[in-house]
């Protein structure tokens, strides 16, 4: 039984469904459609007559997905998923995956455990796509299938990344680009440094949000992806982020790192949607400035 098709003519969900799932009581079909077992371009649809145009991919899921907006035991809140992908606003002091110190209180694993808990195939797995730093808080992106994993990730450079800070300090101008050539070859501690073989060249966007006192919210575009790109820029213009003690900050009013992935835009691997995805500064944060 085919798991999805691609619309090829204008028409309605259900005939559609008939025709391309024909070894399929009808019954069962209707059933599907009751219980959020169909999607069209990856969110499920009630609607019988719901109308199909030329592209649309309409699939059937043998999983229950989250509602969005979710929120799991481990305190992980998932804003999308479908058969294809998964994305989460993960909390602060959380790895992205697995270290010889912690195994279980990672975003890899709790996502693994949920979806398998939530789906009668005991196999099902997930795959990294991108990481974020244990103490940054914020929004995350993993592939259900190698195929959507390997398609992201070979489009990494597209997708529009945004980070919001609370920074000590004062930056130079309201707005403005931080560029520098990045040594990440120490597993602990990156450095800005003289272009060379070993350095990678690192650029972030930002603009002045709020100020308050003798502190600033700050908004992130990168442009490139490097290891604690963020927080060396920031620390080298003098303004580290607060609770960044590795990089130079003096103060930690939030007892946690001052920086969350705020927003994330892509196409989709498998229906070539624009996805576009938007977390709000964690109240904890918010409140400092």
């Amino acid at each position: 039984m085919p798991k999805s098709s691609t619309v090829e003519a204008p028409g309605e969900l259900l005939p559609y469904l008939f025709e391309h799932w024909k070894e399929v009581k009808k019954k069962q079909v209707r059933t599907w459609l009751k219980h959020q077992a169909v999607t069209v371009n990856g969110r499920p649809v009630t609607q019988f007559n719901h109308p199909l145009m030329p592209g649309d991919t309409v699939a059937i899921r043998s999983d229950r997905f989250a509602v969005p907006k979710t929120v799991l035991a481990s305190g992980m809140k998932v804003f999308f998923e479908d058969g294809t992908l998964i994305v989460i606003d993960k909390p602060e002091n959380f790895l992205s995956v697995a270290s010889l110190a912690e195994g279980e209180k990672t975003a890899y694993f709790q996502l693994t455990d949920y979806l398998r808990r939530a789906s009668a195939h005991a196999r099902d797995r997930i795959w990294i796509v991108h990481r974020l730093d244990r103490e940054t808080s914020g929004l995350m992106v993993f592939a259900k299938t190698e195929e959507a994993k390997r398609s992201l990730q070979a489009s990494w450079e597209q997708v529009t990344k945004r980070y919001e800070a609370v920074v000590e300090g004062s930056l130079p101008a309201a707005a403005g680009t931080l560029e520098s050539d990045l040594d990440e070859r120490n597993p602990f501690k990156v450095f800005s440094a003289t272009r060379s073989a070993e350095t990678r060249h690192a650029i972030t966007r930002y603009r002045v949000l709020a100020r308050r006192g003798k502190r600033m919210l700050v908004g992130l575009e990168l442009e490139t992806g490097r290891r604690h790109q963020i927080r060396v820029q920031l620390a080298d213009v003098g303004c580290p982020i607060v609770g960044d003690e590795k990089y130079g900050a003096k103060t930690n009013p939030a007892h946690r790192l001052g920086l969350h992935a705020c927003g994330l835009r892509f196409v989709h691997p498998e229906t070539k949607r624009e996805m576009n995805f938007e977390s709000p500064l964690p109240k904890d944060l918010a409140r400092l400035v």
